[in-house]
């Protein structure tokens, strides 16, 4: 039988039937083909660095970024070392103080004593072992008490701010009666916020409290610790407290130093949890300062 159309019966063409056209194409096809796979195997695609990270210039910057990154590095663990007689509420609350470890601090300084090192700190507010290896290489205190005499006055000794020493609470002058030459004795109280004190005084009907210098616009809290160390509040008004589980937005809007935007977040907050225990909670609060807590502590109760 005729192989050409025994193929025909089979249905398949014999290459030879194709026309010469379509034999050119099968050609072409099967070079491109060829083509392609010897540019794939052979022909390196990687692609090429654009920078010589070894060259002397670069070795050079980065040596420059490094001394400065290391300087950076040693500012910012400067800047994080405090004195532990001042810590406020938020920032213990911050380095994970208890609420109770914290008031037994505010209590031993309350009575004109101070913490004179590590272990100190540890016997008076009782944290534990573990927080404590984690706050001493924080701590920082005046060199007068790191080189100390045995048998120094501690009543004479030099705070490290201010340079002054610490007054007892029957020396101290009462805040409500200090006229402005008294105040701008203390160091960083200059006529402006001498005036700025005694005009929160006059419109607020007098200090009940030492924590509503914190009020006063423009005095950070360094000199507040020394005007604190100078005057307190010895004539005091009652106020009158907001209990912020009972309260409106527009109730705690009212209270000294809190926008209506934060009212609205401490009312939010505390409709959330269906009320809270106790004004410590409120630290929690988005947007709540160190400042502004210290202050609604005056004005707020949880009862």
């Amino acid at each position: 039988m005729n192989p050409v159309k025994n193929c025909l019966k089979m249905g398949f063409k014999s290459y030879f039937i194709f026309s010469r056209q379509q034999r050119n194409g099968i050609f072409l096809l099967i070079f491109l083909i060829v083509l392609s796979l010897g540019v794939y195997f052979f022909v390196d695609f990687s692609p090429e660095d654009l920078l010589d990270i070894s060259s002397p210039e670069i070795v050079s910057r980065q040596k420059q970024l490094d001394s400065l990154r290391f300087v950076n590095e040693k500012k910012n663990s400067a800047a994080s070392s405090f004195n532990p007689n001042f810590i406020s509420d938020f920032s213990g609350y911050m380095m994970g103080l208890s609420n109770e470890e914290i008031d037994r601090l505010h209590e031993f300084r309350s009575q004109g004593k101070w913490i004179n090192s590590p272990d100190e700190f540890q016997q008076v507010t009782k944290i534990s072992d573990s927080l404590l290896e984690v706050l001493k290489p924080r701590f920082r205190f005046p060199e007068w008490v790191q080189n100390r005499k045995p048998d120094e006055n501690t009543a004479a000794r030099k705070r490290e701010e201010g340079g002054f020493t610490e007054k007892p609470y029957d020396e101290k002058t009462d805040l409500n009666q200090a006229t402005a030459e008294e105040l701008q004795k203390v160091n960083g109280v200059g006529e402006v916020l001498s005036a700025r004190i005694i005009s929160y005084r006059d419109k607020s009907g007098g200090f009940s409290d030492d924590r509503q210098l914190y009020e006063v616009y423009g005095l950070k809290p360094e000199v507040v610790s020394r005007i604190l160390n100078l005057f307190t509040v010895k004539t005091t008004r009652k106020i009158e407290k907001i209990n912020v589980n009972t309260a409106s937005a527009s109730d705690l809007a009212t209270v000294p130093g809190v926008s209506f935007d934060l009212a609205r977040k401490i009312w939010e907050y505390q409709r959330l949890r269906e009320g809270i225990d106790s004004i410590g909670e409120l630290k929690k609060v988005e947007g709540m300062t160190e400042r502004t807590f210290i202050q609604i502590q005056l004005y707020l109760s949880a009862d």
